[in-house]
């Protein structure tokens, strides 16, 4: 088969063909998460083993960060001349943001073709959704070449359907917190000892700093099958400038350097730069410059991550002069990310303002774990339910978890767009220009994305 195009730039129909096979491999499983790979092999050994063919992998698991990594990677390689084939999890918009090959989203035909293909040979049988797009995201990868492919998990490690893949040329954890307890485990040793399932024997490893029980975890199993590690704080380390201006990074040479603040914004982002770092400098085989690495940086890219929004319907729902950002954390590790970006906006005399924190949040989560920081630094949070998602809270439970997370000043809407409107009536109309920050699900961010064009 020849290479596929490959995408025409980033923009496609509302409604396409695609959407209607996905609809259908929805329901191949009665379950949307059951971790195994059983049912990866049998689709993978059908469709002729695709993962056989992958260009090299640096495989990606984690809990949080994962994104603004793989981000951060794809923009040095990328600068550096390298052809980077790209998979993440869940998409924002559209399915198609999943699968990037060689820089550009996936064609909508030849996403269509490949989900077909990965239907006809799967059958009838069970196999969940994850499990039936990634064999056809495999099928991307194996027939347009690539220098490279930057491939992240979509739960966990250990079982997830992207762990087929014998020996990377690296592997990476980033941070690991509690989150999906419900098939990960209910301790940090047990999420972190199925996030190290990625790991194997000799390929090098990085690994971010992490709460010693989870580090505990990582480095048995890497002891285990003879995995050798790079651990932040470790055996590399970083130290951000006062001003926010850039950071130190000390690799394995023990020679510091410098480099300019990353675009993405928040303070954690310097975790995640620092990072990238540490897995260009394990990488093997690949010559990534200063040059390319500042680039890298000045050009990464990731939506629903601390992103202002300055145009479109929702943001003009605010009056002048107010500021709208949105980010797709929703966990207790993302929580405390938040209050410590709230702490930098606050920390600058010509940034602070009065903050409107508009949220939702999925079922599954701990919402007052999440919303704890928010509730000590914002001036209200009002609740919305996530549209079109049945797993979603409610706005009345949710605005419970607020109020059980210290918040005092707790609002209800119907949609974010009447929210937002609250929140200016909230100020007044000689109030000072306020911020708001909607967040709690990278559903909610994506419904954001998609209302405001």
């Amino acid at each position: 088969m020849a290479p596929m195009a490959g995408g025409q730039g980033e923009t496609a129909p509302a409604a396409q063909a695609s959407d209607v096979v996905l609809e259908r491999l929805l329901r191949l499983h009665p379950k949307i998460i059951d971790l195994s790979l059983d049912r990866v092999w049998r689709l993978l050994e059908r469709l002729g083993r695709p993962d056989q063919a992958l260009p090299p992998v640096i495989h990606v698991a984690g809990t949080n960060g994962k994104g603004s990594l793989i981000a951060f990677l794809r923009a040095m390689l990328e600068a550096a001349g390298y052809r980077v084939h790209v998979y993440t999890s869940p998409h924002l918009v559209r399915f198609h943001e999943r699968i990037r090959l060689n820089g550009d989203l996936i064609a909508e035909a030849d996403l269509l073709n490949l989900l077909e293909e990965a239907e006809r040979a799967n059958g009838s049988e069970p196999i969940t959704f994850f499990e039936v797009t990634t064999c056809a995201a495999f099928l991307a990868f194996a027939r347009q070449p690539a220098d490279v492919l930057l491939l992240e998990t979509g739960l966990g490690g250990r079982l997830d359907a992207t762990n087929v893949i014998p020996k990377p040329v690296l592997t990476a954890i980033t941070p690991v917190s509690m989150d999906h307890m419900q098939y990960l485990g209910d301790s940090l040793a047990a999420i972190a000892r199925e996030k190290a399932g990625i790991l194997k024997p000799g390929v090098p490893a990085v690994v971010a700093a992490q709460q010693a029980e989870a580090l505990s975890a990582i480095e048995s199993r890497a002891r285990e099958i003879g995995a050798p590690l790079r651990v932040g704080g470790r055996d590399w380390t970083f130290s951000v400038e006062a001003a926010g201006e850039g950071f130190t990074f000390q690799g394995g040479d023990g020679v510091p350097s410098r480099y300019p603040a990353p675009r993405l914004l928040g303070p954690y982002q310097n975790d995640n730069a620092a990072m990238a770092l540490a897995c260009v400098e394990a990488l093997k085989g690949f010559r990534i410059d200063d040059t390319a690495i500042k680039t890298g940086m000045a050009r990464a890219v990731w939506p629903g991550r601390m992103q202002r929004l300055t145009r479109g319907p929702l943001a003009e729902c605010l009056p002048n002069g107010w500021e709208l950002w949105l980010d797709g954390g929703h966990n207790a590790a993302a929580g405390a990310a938040l209050g410590n970006a709230i702490d930098a906006w606050n920390a600058d005399k010509s940034e602070r303002r009065p903050l409107h924190v508009v949220f939702g949040m999925i079922n599954s989560k701990v919402p007052v774990d999440f919303l704890r920081p928010l509730a000590a630094r914002a001036d209200s949070l009002t609740a919305v339910a996530i549209p079109g998602e049945p797993a979603s809270h409610s706005a009345a439970e949710s605005a419970g978890f607020a109020r059980a997370a210290g918040a005092t000043k707790v609002g209800e809407a119907a949609s974010v767009a009447e929210a937002l409107t609250n929140a200016a009536n909230l100020a007044g109309a000689n109030g000072a220009p306020a911020r708001v920050l909607i967040c709690g699900s990278l559903y909610l961010a994506g419904k954001v994305l998609a209302d405001n064009g």
